[in-house]
């Protein structure tokens, strides 16, 4: 126990000035990734907004401040950093990072941004297919399973028939594939997928027997 304390301490020396905080814009993003805590263990996250010098994280465990955090997100990779707040549905961290890999985030973070406001319409340019195997399991982040029927599918999301209309913008696995809500129709919802798959991966998934 002593040594996380040493090493929490340590690690606040990262934690950037005011001044240098507010030279970093946060841009508001919808991306979901996996995050490890000082003790090793791993949960399930969102971005809620982010900039090249810290983000705002929704997650079910937190730390505390002082805590290094190591998160792996879609779209963005591997970043490292330091809690510096604790909010009601996550945690506030700065982010440890070279000048070379801000400027990187701050590229990716404006293609994201700019997706999000012109809402790139990425599962059109996709072809979609009706799956040789349709019935699948959409699971919710609280755990609650739902059988679900495929009625379309694509790259980059699908459309399913199912009983429960989950929230727009909610968090869900359809089968082993991350994505969220992104509209509802009269029999189920569609779901975007949280990255762009592989042609081989959804035939894998989707097209088994069974």
């Amino acid at each position: 126990m002593q040594q996380r304390q040493t090493t929490r301490s340590a690690a606040i020396n990262y934690t950037p000035s005011a001044a240098e905080r507010r030279n970093f814009q946060r841009v508001r993003v919808n991306i979901y990734g996996r995050l490890m805590l000082e003790d090793r263990t791993e949960h399930p996250c969102q971005v809620v907004d982010m900039s090249p010098g810290n983000v705002a994280l929704r997650c079910n465990e937190v730390g505390e401040p002082g805590e290094k955090v190591i998160a792996y997100l879609d779209h963005v990779g591997r970043i490292e950093g330091v809690i510096t707040r604790i909010l009601p549905e996550g945690f506030a961290m700065t982010i440890i990072a070279s000048d070379r890999k801000r400027d990187k985030l701050a590229a990716q973070l404006t293609w994201l941004a700019n997706k999000h406001e012109l809402a790139l319409p990425e599962d059109r340019r996709h072809e979609r297919i009706a799956p040789r195997n349709p019935m699948s399991t959409l699971q919710l982040g609280d755990g609650r399973q739902y059988r679900c029927r495929i009625i379309d599918l694509s790259l980059s999301g699908a459309a399913v028939e199912i009983d429960v209309k989950p929230a727009i913008g909610v968090q869900v696995m359809l089968g082993t594939m991350r994505g969220q809500v992104v509209r509802h129709f009269e029999d189920g919802v569609a779901i975007e997928f949280a990255v762009v798959q592989r042609p081989e991966t959804l035939d894998s998934e989707f097209n088994r027997g069974g």
